[in-house]
């Protein structure tokens, strides 16, 4: 590990026992615990599902660090090929964002959750309801089963992003991205090298799975 790297994980890493690793907290039902964090099973899986390492991304379709952060990242996973990727979505940029949230989650119910991801982290402009309705269509989601889908499942999307926003805030993100790489708590918006370096110490400090 370099020495920079050290200083950074230093600063920003790791386990807090209080969140990922405490057997008191480990209940499926708590937010905070390690199920929850890595395993959600309401979030659809990019990447290998059977992968040894698992990143969990914060972030905010609008946010413009996790617009430019997410094409490195893919391609961390393609070449790597033994990473789980999660997106959770906390959207803090206000209405449009918490808007796309919902309809993106809604179209997991069309098995199109990864293609109305890609589509909305791929845009750089500022969101409306409307862009978002547009960009959706344009990439092949069923706008009307989406909406229809969010209205029937509400309070399960809803409650997914409630859960997202306990997480983020329990374990100290103060904005998007925000990464969880195996068990290190990565904040802002590493670059491919420092991906792959934490992808690398994760692996070596054991946090497989």
């Amino acid at each position: 590990m370099t020495k920079t790297m050290t200083v950074w994980i230093a600063a920003f890493a790791v386990l807090a026992a209080a969140s990922l690793s405490s057997q008191a907290r480990a209940d499926d039902a708590d937010p905070l615990s390690q199920a929850s964090i890595l395993r959600d099973p309401d979030i659809p899986v990019a990447g290998n599902d059977k992968g040894d390492i698992t990143i969990v991304e914060y972030f905010d379709f609008q946010c413009p660090y996790c617009r430019k952060v997410s094409p490195e990242l893919a391609q961390v996973v393609r070449e790597d090929g033994h990473v789980r990727l999660v997106f959770k979505d906390w959207p803090i940029f206000g209405g449009p964002s918490i808007y796309a949230a919902r309809l993106t989650l809604a179209a997991k119910y069309q098995g199109k959750f990864l293609e109305a991801h890609e589509a909305l982290i791929s845009l750089n402009e500022k969101l409306s309801e409307e862009k978002v309705d547009a960009t959706l269509e344009a990439a092949g989601i069923d706008l009307a089963r989406a909406k229809n889908d969010l209205e029937a499942n509400r309070s399960a999307i809803d409650a997914i992003l409630a859960r997202n926003h306990e997480q983020a805030v329990g374990l100290g993100f103060q904005g998007t991205p925000a990464f969880i790489i195996g068990h290190f708590r990565v904040p802002g918006a590493p670059n491919a090298k420092a991906f792959k370096q934490a992808i690398a110490d994760a692996r070596a400090a054991g946090h497989g799975k």
